[in-house]
């Protein structure tokens, strides 16, 4: 679905651009996508000599639930001595939090086309169980113990 993206960037940007078609949910349940992406990630940034790929130039880019694969594996990569440093990670209109979908960008969004609020709900649910049976309590809020809700309500919430 990313091909020709792909080639447009590689070609305007004259880089190597490393297309991973990762396992999709719901017949491949978390972490299969994430394990084929940090794979992929793993095998380029230890052959970047084969593509004659700069080490100081590589990044990685994902878009929706791409941009969490690319976060996650730009988060595993973070500090590792033995492989080259990331120079960046782009994240279009990344999924990064299930926490809340509560929030006001969800709330604001909620009937815009193309990714309903529900609809984020449900695919964030098909991706890490293949099961949307508590599609409800992740709109309302209740999939999320309060102790959890606490400690990370510096970095999810509305303010």
């Amino acid at each position: 679905t990313h091909e020709e993206l792909c080639r447009f960037i590689a070609r305007e940007s004259e880089s190597v651009v490393v297309s991973v078609g990762y396992r999709l949910a719901p017949e491949h349940k978390y972490p299969a996508a994430y394990e084929d992406c940090l794979s992929a990630t793993l095998h380029f940034l230890q052959h970047l000599q084969h593509y004659a790929v700069d080490p100081a130039r590589v990044t990685v880019c994902g878009d929706s639930a791409g941009g969490n694969l690319a976060a996650a594996v730009s988060q595993s990569l973070a500090g590792r001595a033995d492989l080259p440093r990331l120079r960046a990670q782009i994240l279009l209109y990344p999924g990064l939090q299930a926490l809340d979908f509560n929030l006001p960008s969800y709330q604001q969004n909620r009937g815009v086309p193309l990714l309903f609020r529900e609809r984020a709900a449900f695919y964030m649910l098909q991706y890490l169980n293949g099961n949307a049976a508590k599609l409800e309590e992740v709109l309302e809020g209740s999939h999320i113990p309060v102790d959890i809700k606490l400690k990370y309500r510096k970095w999810v919430s509305p303010d």
